[in-house]
């Protein structure tokens, strides 16, 4: 499963919410080199494409339906990448491993980014890329599509686990090397007749589940670039950010950063753009 950057620029006249979205999508996908097709049909099994779902059982919020540790943790991780300084800045790791911000506002305002379709797409794609780096590194093979899902789905250490002995051994069962995960997932690791499933069969699943959520939203989609600004193909509302940034720097008399406030002002202002 593949799409490349040129099969998602055809125009279209409908505009609005959906075109923002796979535009979003279809950026994180050029500015990471992760393949536009997994986004899309990840975001598609995840939230419909919906940038502010929010499932009723947990915190998984936005596109990619990240928990708010989840979320914490890329915005630490890359935040700083996409002028996301004043997050990722903000944001602590403490000794039990869980991510904290001091001031519950700015909590709120940095869990809340989860629902803005270009944020959400750039991180979705940069925990991607580190988990295929991880798998590829670990299995001595390159990372497909549902490789990613899986890790996903696992965690990147037990899609690395499950993978190591799927390339083994296809046929094996999966549930009693993961138990948990079988417990909680049932009708992944056993068929109707209550039979485990073998690791071909489950890998095979979720390639046609990723699949099947491209293939609902890839024959229509519309790449939005009539409604972005001049150059956008290169340049994110992150990259606004710092250039404005670096501009009323330049005019200042006083020799001194922007404070945190007015970087994270910026950016959720241009946040809005598009909407």
């Amino acid at each position: 499963m593949s799409a490349s950057y040129a099969d998602i620029a055809s125009l279209g006249s409908s505009g609005g919410t959906a075109n923002r979205v796979t535009n979003a999508i279809a950026m994180a996908s050029r500015r990471t080199g992760v393949d536009f097709a997994y986004l899309l049909g990840q975001a598609k099994i995840e939230s419909s494409l919906n940038p502010t779902a929010r499932a009723s059982t947990s915190s998984a919020t936005g596109l990619y339906q990240f928990i708010d540790q989840s979320w914490l943790a890329v915005v630490d991780k890359h935040g700083g990448e996409y002028g996301l300084g004043w997050a990722a800045d903000a944001i602590s790791r403490g000794s039990n491993g869980r991510y904290y911000v001091a001031d519950p506002d700015l909590r709120q305002q940095i869990l809340d980014l989860r629902k803005h379709p270009e944020t959400a797409s750039v991180m979705a794609a940069q925990h991607a890329a580190d988990n295929k780096a991880t798998l590829e590194s670990k299995l001595g093979r390159q990372a497909e599509s549902v490789d990613l899902y899986l890790a996903h789905f696992l965690g990147v250490g037990g899609a690395s686990k499950f993978l190591a002995v799927h390339d083994r051994a296809p046929g094996a069962t999966a549930a009693s090397m993961f138990p948990a995960a079988a417990r909680a997932n049932r009708s992944i690791f056993y068929d109707k007749q209550g039979n485990a499933r073998s690791f071909a069969d489950i890998r095979d699943r979720f390639a046609a589940k990723l699949q099947k959520g491209f293939d609902a939203v890839g024959a229509n989609v519309q790449y939005a670039q009539a409604d972005l600004p001049a150059n956008a193909q290169t340049v994110q509302p992150a990259d606004y950010v710092r250039i404005a940034t670096q501009r009323l720097e330049s005019q200042t008399d006083y020799g001194v950063s922007l404070r945190p406030q007015t970087a994270r002002l910026a950016y959720l202002m241009l946040a809005t753009l598009g909407r």
